[in-house]
C-alpha cells in the first residue's frame, strides 16, 4: 500500500512531525518548544555525514544558540551520561535535540533526565520503584531525530545504558523520559551503509516479534506489533537492496517506532541474550538480536506455536506454518548477510558469565517460556554453533 509522504502529525505515543524534509522544520519545533539553548546530542560518526551539517547550517541561519556533544560510543556508557551532563549545565543548556542511531537517543534522552537529579544513574535502574523519586520539575524538552529505523527510542520511557563496572547493560526508567516531539524524516536514512540498514531493521523485528508472544494482556501493543511485523517483512529487504527507496526507508521507519511502542507488552530471551555481550564484548545490538532470533523462537515453540500460525497468515507467508515462518527468518537474514551463529563474529565468549546475567536481565521474566541459567547457556551455544 503506497502511503503519503508529505507532512503528517501524530499524536501517540507523543507528538509526531512525520515527512520528507521535516528536519528542515527543526528551529519551528525549537520554538514550539520553547528551547532556547539546546544541547544536541549524536553520535561521533552521524556528527561527520552531510546530513548533519546541513541541519547544523539551517539552525545557523536561524540565529539559534545551542551546543554539540558527541562523546558517545556504540553501546553508550554511565560516563558518556556524566560527561553530556557536565557539558549540558556548563553550556547551560535548556533543552535537548537527540539525533542519530539508538546510542544518541538514548544519550540524549539519559543526557536530559540525569541533568536534573541529585542521585547517580544507575539508582534509576528499571528495578523496583526508584523512579518514584526522581525530580521531574522543568526537566529539559526533548527532540528527538532518529536517523536508523531500528531502536525506536524516540517513542520509549527507557534508555539503555552500559555501567562500566560491572560490563551489565541496564535499562535507566522513567515515564518523563518519552521525548517531547519525534521528528521521523525518512531522508535521514538513506545514506544508512548496508550493514546498519540490515542490523537495524532486524532489531526493530525482534521488538515487534518479542512484543507479540510475549504472554503479558496488552491488545494495543499486540496489534501494533502485528502490524509492524507485516511492515518489516514487505519493506526491510526493499530498503537492504534499494536504499534510495524513500518509501522503503519510511515504512521502515514507523516500523521500528511501532516496535518500541508495542515492546512494552514484554520481550524475551532474544534481548536477554543481547544485552550481555553487547555489554561486554560490544557487539551492536541489532546484530545480536538478528543471530538470536531464530534459536530463540525454536526454543519457544511450545508456547508460541499457534500465534506463529495466525502471524505467518497475516503476513502472507507461502508456508504458513510455525517451520515455515522459522524458515522465513532464516531466508531473510541470509538476504542481509546477517551471520547465522556468533562463532562468525571471531569472538571468544565467556558463556558462563554471559549466562548468569542474561538470567537477571529484565527482558527475561517475559519470555513465553520460563528459562534457568542452564537455559541461557545452552541457547548460547546453540547460537554458537548453529544448531536450530
Amino acid at each position: 500500500m503506497k502511503i503519503n509522504l508529505e507532512n503528517t502529525n501524530w499524536n501517540y505515543p507523543t507528538p509526531i512531525r512525520f515527512g520528507i524534509d521535516r528536519v528542515k522544520e527543526l528551529s519551528l519545533f525549537i520554538d514550539e518548544l520553547k528551547i532556547s539553548n539546546p544541547l544536541i546530542v549524536t553520535d561521533p560518526q552521524f556528527r561527520e555525514v552531510a546530513q548533519f551539517k546541513g541541519i547544523i547550517d539551517s539552525l545557523n541561519n536561524s540565529n539559534k544558540n545551542y551546543s554539540i556533544f558527541s562523546e558517545i560510543k556504540g553501546n553508550p556508557t554511565g560516563t558518556n551520561i556524566r560527561d553530556g551532563v557536565n557539558v549540558f549545565l556548563k553550556n547551560k543548556n535548556d533543552g535537548v535535540i537527540a539525533i542519530g542511531g539508538g546510542s544518541s537517543l538514548d544519550a540524549g534522552k539519559a543526557v536530559a533526565f540525569m541533568s536534573k537529579q541529585k542521585e547517580n544513574i544507575w539508582y534509576f535502574e528499571d528495578i523496583g520503584d526508584n523512579w518514584t523519586k526522581a525530580i521531574i520539575d522543568n526537566l529539559p524538552k526533548v527532540i528527538a531525530i532518529p536517523t536508523t529505523a531500528g531502536t525506536g527510542s524516540e517513542t520509549g520511557r527507557a534508555s539503555l545504558i552500559v555501567d562500566e563496572e560491572t560490563y551489565t547493560k541496564k535499562i535507566i526508567f522513567h515515564p518523563t523520559m518519552l521525548p517531547d516531539l519525534v521528528v521521523l524524516d525518512p531522508s535521514l536514512t538513506i545514506s544508512l551503509p548496508k550493514h546498519l540498514t540490515a542490523a537495524t531493521g532486524m532489531d526493530a523485528l525482534a521488538h515487534c516479534l518479542e512484543a507479540y508472544c510475549s504472554n503479558n494482556f496488552h491488545p494495543m501493543a499486540h496489534g501494533i506489533a502485528l502490524e509492524g511485523i507485516k511492515i518489516i517483512k514487505e519493506n526491510l529487504v526493499t530498503a537492504y537492496n534499494d536504499p534510495g527507496n524513500i518509501e522503503a526507508r519510511a515504512k521502515m521507519l514507523v516500523s521500528s517506532m511501532m516496535g518500541s511502542t508495542a515492546f512494552q507488552k514484554g520481550l524475551g530471551a532474544i534481548h536477554s541474550l543481547s544485552h550481555p555481550i553487547n555489554a561486554v564484548n560490544d557487539v551492536h545490538h541489532g546484530l545480536s538480536n538478528a543471530i538470536f532470533m531464530p534459536y530463540v523462537v525454536k526454543f519457544n515453540q511450545s508456547q508460541i506455536e499457534e500465534r506463529i500460525f495466525f502471524l505467518s497468515k497475516y503476513i502472507d507467508l507461502e508456508n504458513q506454518s510455525f517451520d515455515g515462518f522459522l524458515q522465513w527468518i532464516l531466508d531473510l537474514r541470509k538476504q542481509l548477510a546477517i551471520p547465522h551463529t556468533l562463532k562468525d563474529l571471531n569472538i571468544n565468549f565467556d558463556f558462563d558469565k554471559l549466562s548468569k546475567m542474561a538470567l537477571v536481565d529484565p527482558s527475561t521474566s517475559t519470555n513465553p517460556l520460563d528459562l534457568n541459567e542452564d537455559d541461557m547457556k545452552a541457547l548460547y551455544i546453540s547460537s554458537y554453533e548453529g544448531n536450530l
